[in-house]
């Protein structure tokens, strides 16, 4: 006697008693799935664009804004700030200090934020080979992976930047130099994958040429606009990015901002010398409190942003868990109530030989069937349906989520499906095995 065939042809027996069970255990697990792989890549994403950075200094506003904006490009800016403000924090030689780095933003392609940096952005977030080259002078970009596969552009290409993140041919600057890709990142699982990368000085004159331009000449450059079609698109060779040429160049644009106290940058990433000097740890609260500046530590905003994400996290999760109760009584209430109804059958098997313990394997086979069917259906529905929506929330949070992966908080969902559907099956499965043989047959 095969018992787990048994169990099988039982489950088939009452089908939509047993299809509502798989589908609400298979729900909950769905649900918990998504939420795991969420929280997984949302928690990643965050601390590999940490980058090492001790301090964001910007305009007065929400600490939180300015970390969002200026790390991670999911908000908008909190303000700009003065060259002359923020020179100390670019000074090359500042003692506390082992590296800075300006940022100029307002525009963007495609809604991909177009950055006006210096090429030292390259080692903070670990990139290290282009397609290519990097950008050496102003109007030359340099693009993420993720934004020249999904806007087609390849070395060579020209477009046009659109004020804000919106892609609104109305905001559109197409006039005036256009932007020339120089060089393509290789994937760098950071939000330099969602990036276009230029000089700050780039982003100053595009805005200035707005502000002179008329309209006739903005009607004369419409040939400028990036298409596929008008360009031989050939590959180029993929190098490794020169720490030295990037340094170089770095010290050259710092020296140019540095020249124009007058002019305006959004913000500056800071990297501390040592984080145990004690005045490292005061510069936070001694720039907050004695300059026009704010300055926002990403360690103590990024978990503040934790705790605001994880109770509407766990409120889904205990909705998750609330549907596996009420999945596991389900199975329970289905398995009991046929108790009833298959007496007479478990007498027989009684009698052919069958004895209460194979009783008992074959009631806990059956609320491990409906479990494990469960669990495969909503491992599938929540690794699909992170995929489905990996492209809505990568717009929202700037970098990818798939649902193409395995992590290991997946085995404990698996133990705890099993568990589960185990412990729905145990008292029906003590109740039958129990069945009093003289008297069924007897009243059959």
């Amino acid at each position: 006697m095969n018992i787990f065939k048994l169990s099988w042809k039982n489950i088939l027996a009452k089908p939509l008693n047993s299809i509502m069970s798989v589908l609400l255990f298979a729900l909950s697990i769905g649900l918990i799935t998504f939420l795991t792989l969420f929280n997984h890549q949302f928690k990643k994403g965050l601390e590999n664009n940490l980058a090492g950075i001790d301090l964001v200094i910007g305009a007065k506003g929400s600490p939180l804004q300015l970390i969002l904006n200026s790390m991670y490009h999911i908000d908008a800016p909190t303000g700009n700030i003065a060259i002359g403000e923020a020179a100390p924090f670019l000074n090359p030689k500042h003692p506390l200090l082992s590296g800075s780095i300006p940022l100029s933003l307002g525009d963007s392609y495609g809604a991909f934020r177009i950055v006006g940096t210096t090429p030292s952005i390259f080692k903070f977030y670990g990139a290290t080979q282009v397609e290519g080259d990097i950008y050496k002078k102003d109007f030359d970009v340099v693009t993420g992976s993720d934004v020249a596969d999904k806007l087609h552009l390849h070395i060579g290409d020209e477009f046009y930047s659109t004020h804000g993140l919106e892609d609104n041919p109305d905001l559109a600057h197409d006039h005036g130099h256009p932007f020339v890709v120089k060089g393509i990142l290789q994937p760098t699982g950071t939000v330099l994958d969602q990036l276009i990368l230029t000089t700050p000085q780039t982003v100053w004159k595009v805005h200035e040429h707005d502000s002179t331009a008329t309209d006739q000449e903005g009607s004369g450059h419409e040939g400028h606009h990036h298409d596929d079609a008008m360009h031989n698109h050939t590959s180029m060779p993929i190098i490794a990015i020169d720490s030295s040429e990037a340094q170089v160049l770095t010290d050259s644009i710092i020296a140019a901002l540095r020249a124009q106290p007058d002019k305006e940058i959004t913000s500056v990433l800071v990297k501390f010398k040592t984080r145990t000097n004690i005045q490292s740890l005061n510069l936070l609260r001694n720039i907050n409190a004695n300059t026009g500046l704010m300055a926002a530590s990403p360690a103590m905003e990024i978990n503040r942003l934790y705790s605001m994400m994880g109770s509407g996290t766990e409120a889904l999760q205990y909705i998750a868990i609330l549907i596996a109760i009420v999945a596991a009584i389900s199975i329970f209430i289905s398995l009991y109530s046929s108790l009833k109804e298959r007496r007479y059958e478990m007498a027989l098997l009684r009698v052919g030989g069958a004895g209460p313990g194979k009783l008992f394997q074959m009631i806990i086979a059956e609320g491990l069937w409906i479990s494990i069917l469960g669990l495969i259906i909503g491992l599938l529905a929540g690794h699909l349906g992170m995929e489905l929506a990996g492209s809505i929330l990568e717009e929202g949070y700037k970098y990818r989520f798939t649902g193409m992966l395995w992590i290991p908080q997946e085995w404990w969902i698996i133990g705890g499906a099993l568990f589960v559907g185990l412990l729905a099956a145990v008292l029906p499965a003590i109740q039958g095995s129990r069945t009093d043989l003289h008297r069924t047959l007897a009243e059959g």
